[in-house]
């Protein structure tokens, strides 16, 4: 094999190596998983160091220029290769840091130690924090240009960059402005995200939105203070009645949103798009059953897939007033206060709907009643367009790994890097990832399926030649 083959021609080599090398791959995904790159918690500060380190050895490894750079935080690495073959430039998104364990208990064999199991219904696994999330997911991309690395020796597509962080587990606090302060050096073509998850076991999937969000606190006083129901009720104002009626007139009876202007921005999907959700057959017993629910609460006139992927929400989260302890106390509150979210879809804007939200309560106010609103922050909505080539390739070649359609279907929560890689980057994102819903992911005993390792690096190896011409 030469260097002056192309990707495409190389990839019948690429693939039979990736096979090949499985067990060399498990080795190096085990001693990544090994490092403890909790990041929420500061004791683990060195080992998320040493995380950031071991994937920067790594790629530099395969060749491509790597730094560790420092933030208020926890490292983020930053990796380039110019590889002067043809195809996209691409920035490959992706983070080292892991949940905490707890509670440790619960976990069949210590964290950090991986392991391979056996389901009961025979699917062989990774048990370890991180297998999934995200170690295992970065690593498919990683070991699909090893075995290109091997075959050609370049890597494919005219360039990449790779950039792999340590605080998405706790907010991503340093990450935003990174992006907006090397906007130069990371703006490419389009970026490549390997966190999100297949359909089913045999069903690829491709994310081509996410919802935006906007967090709100409502903050109700009526009286100044707390007051005795036995001398007040039917007279005083109570500000839990007053903030339930506000918040429940907030749906009409086919589950749609009243706020004025709230759907502005809001697109119907393609015909051809919606159709191909309905095949998949996504049902109230499949999907609440599991929770004990039976009945979907949504637009009534929207499958259950679009209520919960493609259409926007508003959700009250909690609510607090008045006397909750053990026992009686027969007061009228003073204060209620509720939290809102919402999920943001197309072209909403978070301002807007802020905006559109706290007018809505105050409008309906009564006398003796006064608001105050908190924010907990707002994010827009992206939506990758159906007509994108990169995402035909992406599907094509997903298809021809898994021997199926690849489907195209919409993130119910939200990203934010990857809004802030196309507000502020002006790019847009490849959202393909091979987790399943069983992984256990932020939980004890979290798994990944050796078929999604495997058969991930063999996806990512079919996707960049197909990204190439």
């Amino acid at each position: 094999m030469t260097a002056q083959q192309t990707p495409v021609q190389a990839l019948p080599a690429v693939l039979e190596r990736i096979d090949a090398e499985l067990d060399n791959s498990l080795a190096r995904l085990f001693d990544f998983l090994r490092i403890q790159s909790i990041s929420t918690d500061p004791a683990f500060a060195p080992q998320c160091r040493s995380a950031a380190e071991h994937i920067a050895k790594d790629l530099a490894s395969l060749g491509f220029d790597v730094s560790v750079r420092p933030t208020g935080g926890h490292p983020i690495v930053v990796a380039k290769v110019a590889n002067g073959g043809a195809g996209p430039n691409v920035l490959f998104y992706g983070h080292y840091d892991v949940q905490p364990v707890d509670p440790l208990d619960l976990w069949e064999t210590p964290p950090f130690e991986p392991r391979i199991a056996t389901t009961p219904d025979g699917r062989k696994i990774i048990v370890a924090r991180g297998a999934c999330d995200d170690k295992g997911q970065v690593m498919t991309f990683v070991e699909a240009l090893r075995a290109y690395k091997t075959v050609m020796g370049a890597l494919p597509l005219s360039s990449i960059t790779m950039m792999i962080e340590g605080e998405e587990e706790c907010g991503s606090h340093h990450l935003f402005g990174f992006v907006k302060d090397n906007a130069a050096e990371l703006k490419q073509d389009f970026a490549l995200v390997c966190d999100t998850s297949m359909w089913d076991p045999t069903t690829p999937m491709v994310t081509t939105s996410i919802r935006g969000l906007v967090y709100e606190q409502v903050n109700l006083t009526c009286a100044d203070r707390d007051l005795h129901s036995g001398l007040f009720g039917g007279a005083a104002q109570n500000p839990i009645r007053v903030l339930t009626r506000i918040l429940s007139s907030m749906y009409d009876d086919t589950g749609r949103i009243t706020i004025p202007g709230f759907y502005d921005g809001v697109s119907d999907l393609p015909p051809d798009i919606k159709k191909e959700l309905a095949s998949l057959d996504l049902t109230a017993e499949d999907f609440l059953g599991a929770v004990g629910l039976k009945a979907p609460a949504g637009e009534k006139d929207r499958l259950l897939i679009e209520q919960i992927a493609t259409r926007p929400t508003a959700e009250i989260n909690g609510i607090i007033g008045g006397y909750t302890g053990e026992g009686a106390k027969t007061v009228i509150p003073g204060k209620a206060m509720a939290k809102v979210s919402f999920r943001l879809v197309g072209d909403q804007d978070p301002e807007k709907i802020r905006t559109a939200f706290r007018a809505f309560v105050r409008e309906k106010l009564p006398v003796d009643c006064s608001v105050e609103f908190g924010n907990f922050g707002g994010a827009a909505a992206v939506q990758l367009p159906f007509d994108s080539p990169a995402l035909g390739k992406t599907r094509d070649a997903l298809a021809a790994e898994w021997g199926k359609k690849a489907i195209t279907v919409g993130e119910g929560g939200s990203i934010p890097i990857v809004g802030d890689f196309k507000r502020v980057l002006g790019m847009d994102t490849i959202m393909v990832g091979f987790a399943l819903d069983d992984d256990r992911v932020h939980s004890p005993n979290e798994k990944y399926d050796l078929t999604s390792f495997h058969k991930g690096a063999r996806s990512w190896a079919r996707i960049l030649a197909a990204l190439s011409v």
